[in-house]
């Protein structure tokens, strides 16, 4: 499967119970007893939701592919405490201009601000860094619980050609493929539940596969890990950022462990601290491992586990030479403002290691490493 062909013919793609899925219309896929809604090139894999499946596929079937999107955007994750938006806004939103009218049209909330400026926070330089140390090297990419696509977007200006997301909240993808992602970049997404079933088959070569911001809210960690080794294969790589410490007060959203009890999680993994891996893409250098002390004092960890060694590429630290660069829309009137006050207290405090509370004149040269311009999706 690569990932220019899956969203189209269904090849490759599994059941939520591992079955095989094939296309059975232009806008569906099937197992051969249930079948599956495709929108906008995504197909939409979530078990226990029969009823909303059903609509979906009936109005696809209908010639009616706007009122599945909007029954498909309204579906949230577990761990989602916003209220629905109404169907009205929803409809709304598939005619949005720009990320930021369709993340308020969504009702996104905290997250949108979060996708909104993904380029500027710590732990997206801290992405960076992890995966200029353990670049893909010509390997397919699966990028799980891929939010919006941001590194997806990264590694496709980069050059990379064969790219997977998957994420269990369509909406996100949707954002993606209309907002984050190239138009022509070969990335193929998958709306999927990765704690009832991996809609990828195990890895016929090998794999990078990436799981960023996202396994800390997981229960059966173990699980996922495990199965994340599997699907990227002997010689493939697993990096996992983003790991919440629950030894540190910043760390303790969601299902935090200990710096040792994540380690065991991938053993032979090169382990890193998340200030180390921000603070190194701010200063374009490659980041340096952690252990002892240093782990067990981070806010959240970084790991990293590479069968083939593949050399580093430090290119990723930064945009690639193709995308036009804007200046970071944090600067206000020249004045450096964060964008609520939630964002100020998870992020402003590390953030404000690299970017100075007043827009520099004249321009710093080290201004794109440190986040004054972005490389912005062009319709942000």
């Amino acid at each position: 499967m690569t990932a220019v062909d899956a969203p189209a013919t269904g090849a490759g793609w599994r059941g939520p119970d591992g079955s095989g899925l094939r296309a059975d219309t232009g806008h569906s896929l099937t197992d051969g007893v249930r079948r599956w809604p495709v929108v906008d090139g995504i197909p939409w894999l979530r078990p226990g939701r029969d009823e909303l499946r059903q609509a979906a596929v009936a109005a696809l079937d209908a010639g009616d592919r706007r009122g599945a999107t909007v029954l498909l955007l309204a579906d949230a994750d577990d761990w989602w405490d916003g209220p629905a938006p109404p169907p009205r806004r929803l409809r709304a939103a598939l005619e949005a201009r720009t990320l930021t009218e369709a993340v308020d049209l969504l009702g996104l909330g905290r997250v949108g601000t979060y996708f909104r400026h993904r380029w500027s926070d710590p732990s997206w330089l801290a992405v960076l860094a992890l995966t200029a140390a353990h670049p893909p090297a010509g390997r397919a990419v699966v990028d799980l619980a891929c939010g919006a696509g941001h590194l997806l977007r990264h590694l496709a200006l980069h050059g990379h050609t064969d790219l997977t997301g998957v994420d269990v909240v369509f909406a996100k993808l949707w954002l993606a493929r209309r907002f984050v992602l190239p138009p022509a970049a070969p990335v193929a997404l998958v709306c999927a539940d990765l704690t009832a079933g991996w809609p990828l088959p195990p890895a016929a070569a090998p794999r990078h596969v990436a799981c960023h911001d996202a396994l800390y809210f997981l229960a059966d960690k173990a699980a996922f890990v495990a199965a994340a080794i599997a699907t990227a294969g002997p010689r493939g790589a697993v990096l996992l950022g983003h790991l919440h410490n629950a030894r540190h007060p910043a760390g303790r959203a969601g299902l935090p462990l200990l710096a040792a009890e994540w380690t065991a999680l991938l053993p032979g993994a090169t382990a890193y601290a998340e200030e180390e891996l921000t603070a190194a893409t701010a200063d374009g250098r490659l980041p340096a491992p952690a252990t002892g002390a240093a782990l067990a004092a981070t806010e959240a960890l970084g790991l990293a586990r590479d069968g083939a060694a593949a050399p580093p590429d430090p290119a990723l630290l930064l945009p690639a030479g193709c995308a036009p660069l804007r200046r970071n829309p944090l600067y206000v009137d020249g004045d450096r403002a964060w964008p609520d006050d939630r964002w100020a207290a998870e992020y402003g405090r590390r953030a404000a290691t690299y970017l100075p509370p007043r827009w520099p004149d004249p321009p710093r040269p080290d201004a794109v490493r440190r986040r004054l311009l972005l490389d912005l999706p062009e319709r942000w």
